[in-house]
């Protein structure tokens, strides 16, 4: 363990200002109209509310896979009482030792990061070397607003010498040495590749009453989870990045200017208002750059970057493609995208942790090499640079809290990026290239290869839990999220919905909104707000199970019978000859006698409104509405038909439903499913076959 100089470990003080709640999670109540300053106009002289500067000076040491950085950092106190402890966080410490609650929870949970890469002893952290506000020395604590372990060392409050006045600012001097771990989750390093990102001492958020739930003022600063991501406020960033020559340099924001070479040395400076991270890479081994440039309505022009090694060459142009098609299709479903770059980082080879992961205008991709039309590599790579580019609404523009509501970034991106693939015709390829070459590579619709990750049978947690107190990790944050609003969408219209989202973007931009704000804006814009209020209580803030199934069909003739005054025999020879008569000016699938039909419906979890469809043998049908919350229900009709099938949400409106195939019913087998899959199984023997007697 690391030990650092003027540090004391304890419990968290106060100065009358709170921290969050360990448990806090989805917000049940809107912020106030005028909460982070109020809604953006485009009127302001900055797109966002600023609230902190950074200007930094880094050195990369590759070697050593070190960043030396001296920080000054300004914040200015937004709310109404002095403040004379800050808090921030020092992310990097989540790989210090197996103690912090990053590595706790891992070990606890019997559970990894994605492909769990082991970190082989390759830690890593940051290390506070000198905290100054003007001439004077800060104290440092660690803290642990999470009740973590004592050995978790990824938050620290500073106390200030002065304390910062209502309104007014304060800068901090802050010198500190990040030591990158091996890539194991998000950042790090392999090789000469660096992926350098949650590296800067970053001070946490002060929330104000009428904002995300706050009545009062606190500080929003939790440790860094198995499984959480990030929050942080608006601001500036001007940072200055010195490498040895040789490397190529990609990073959040604009180079301002040409790099500076000296002493064997090459500084970038880099610049970007309006955001809320900084992250950069650095490696001598990347290919030469992939340049595009994009425009649309609204946006200037974007110059697109995608780095790449060489063993991974054919991913780049791939990802540039879907990254242009993502500035696209979000800046008209949702808003236009204000930044003049956008950078894609793909990993090198033992580096692929680091791939999949959003932060302001940079992102990292999958990595392939090769990219086969009607595969799953093509798949994936498209559909994670659409989903890392559609955080940078959702996370970026938007800036919600991923640590307790990673619902609004992590879900509500996941239905957006199905929503792109969907309204673009792509689909879900799950063939190797192997597989495709011998012609067998079917494709799905996405949200239906997203409904089958989604758990339905038992779900645990609700999508409004936060990151870390969850039994089911964080998947369905995503899965089920995304099912939910697509299932909204199939009930209210796909045009009522993109108003909404348009609507809360263009409120919300800017401005961390909540799960309530989400609810309140959906409900107000689509006029449906008895359904959506239905949908997040159920959905959202509690988590139930959707299983409505046909249990039984049956369509009975309703024949004469037989009594003390006509026999059996002589009842089935009046049939006969009725059904025979019929039949010669009848050929439309009726009978003389009607056919009472019963459907019974059943429902095990909780209710959804529900259509049911009967066909008749004639081609007529009966529909009929289930919506009382009620465990069964039997519909009965007489008609001149036999029923031929029911089936219950013939729409398919609802995903979210533990099982589609109990939702219908045929009287007669149907076997046509069976046969074109034999046939295409038997298609694919057949060329190997023919393959193998060719060698």
């Amino acid at each position: 363990m690391l030990l650092l100089a003027g540090a004391v470990f304890a419990a968290p003080a106060s100065d009358g200002i709170a921290l969050a709640p360990p448990d806090a999670a989805a917000v049940r109540v809107p912020s106030s109209p005028d909460a982070w300053g109020g809604p953006r106009t485009g009127r302001e002289p900055t797109l966002s509310d600023r609230v902190v500067h950074y200007d930094i000076a880094a050195t990369l040491d590759p070697v050593k896979h070190t960043v030396a950085g001296r920080e000054r950092l300004t914040w200015r106190n937004r709310s109404n009482v002095a403040v004379s402890r800050v808090y921030l966080h020092l992310y990097m410490n989540a790989f210090e030792n197996a103690g912090s609650t990053y590595f706790t929870e891992r070990r606890e949970r019997d559970g990894t990061f994605r492909s769990g890469v082991d970190i082989k002893d390759a830690w890593g952290h940051i290390a506070l070397r000198r905290v100054a506000q003007g001439s004077a020395g800060v104290p440092w604590t660690f803290v642990h607003p999470d009740n973590g372990p004592a050995t978790d060392h990824t938050v620290v409050r500073f106390d200030l010498p002065q304390a910062v006045a209502p309104g007014a600012s304060t800068t901090l001097d802050i010198d500190f040495v990040t030591q990158l771990p091996r890539v194991v989750a998000r950042a790090g390093y392999f090789g000469t590749f660096h992926l350098v990102a949650q590296w800067f001492p970053k001070i946490g958020v002060l929330e104000l009453p009428g904002e995300r739930g706050a009545t009062s003022p606190r500080w929003n600063v939790h440790e860094y989870h198995l499984n959480s991501e990030f929050y942080a406020d608006f601001g500036s960033y001007d940072v200055k990045l010195t490498v040895p020559r040789g490397y190529t340099v990609g990073a959040t924001g604009e180079p301002q200017g040409a790099p500076v070479d000296k002493d064997g040395m090459r500084t970038w400076r880099f610049a970007q208002g309006d955001v809320h991270d900084f992250a950069w890479t650095a490696d001598n081994q990347t290919a030469r750059p992939l340049v595009d440039t994009w425009s649309g309505p609204g946006s200037p022009t974007v110059t697109v970057t995608v780095l790449y090694p060489p063993e991974f060459a054919a991913s780049a142009a791939p990802a540039l493609k879907a990254a242009k098609e993502s500035l696209t299709y979000f800046s008209n479903t949702l808003g236009p995208y204000p930044y003049r770059t956008l950078t894609i980082v793909i990993p090198p080879y033992n580096a692929e942790e680091a791939g999949g992961m959003e932060y302001p205008t940079f992102f990292t991709a999958e990595a392939y090499r090769a990219v086969e039309p009607r595969t799953v590599n093509q798949f994936a790579l498209a559909f994670v640079t659409i989903h890392e580019f559609g955080h940078g609404y959702f996370y970026g523009l938007l800036a919600s809290n991923e640590f307790e509501e990673p619902l609004l970034d992590e879900g509500l991106n996941e239905y957006w990026d199905n929503r792109m693939m969907r309204d673009q015709g792509q689909l879900a390829y799950i063939a190797t290239p192997l597989l495709a070459r011998l012609g067998f590579a079917p494709g799905y619709p996405t949200f239906d290869a997203e409904r089958t990750a989604t758990p339905r049978h038992d779900p645990a947690d609700p999508p409004g839990a936060n990151a870390w107190h969850r039994l089911q990790d964080i998947g369905p944050v995503y899965t089920r999220t995304a099912i939910l609003m697509r299932d909204l969408e199939a009930r209210i219209g796909r045009a009522p919905m993109e108003r909404a989202f348009k609507e809360y973007y263009r409120r919300w931009k800017f401005r961390h909104p909540s799960t309530a704000d989400l609810r309140e804006t959906l409900a107000e814009v689509t006029g449906q707000r008895a359904v959506i209020e239905d949908a997040f209580e159920r959905q959202v803030y509690a988590v139930s199970r959707v299983d409505d199934s046909i249990a039984d069909l049956a369509s009975t003739e309703l024949v004469p019978l037989p009594g003390a005054h006509e026999s059996q025999s002589a009842v089935d020879k009046r049939i006969d000859a009725a059904r025979a008569a019929w039949r010669k000016t009848h050929p439309d699938g009726t009978g003389p006698y009607p056919y009472r039909t019963d459907v019974t419906v059943r429902r095990h979890g909780a209710p959804v409104p529900q259509t049911l469809v009967v066909k008749f043998a004639d081609g007529s049908s009966e529909t009929a509405r289930w919506d009382a919350n009620e465990r069964w229900h039997t519909f009965t009709w007489t008609k001149p038909a036999k029923a031929v099938s029911a089936e219950l949400d013939p729409q398919r409106l609802h995903y979210l439903d533990v099982n589609k195939l109990d939702d219908s019913r045929t009287l007669a087998p149907d076997a046509r499913a069976s046969h074109r899959w034999g046939f295409e199984f038997a298609a694919v023997v057949n060329y190997l076959l023919a393959l193998i007697a060719t060698l």
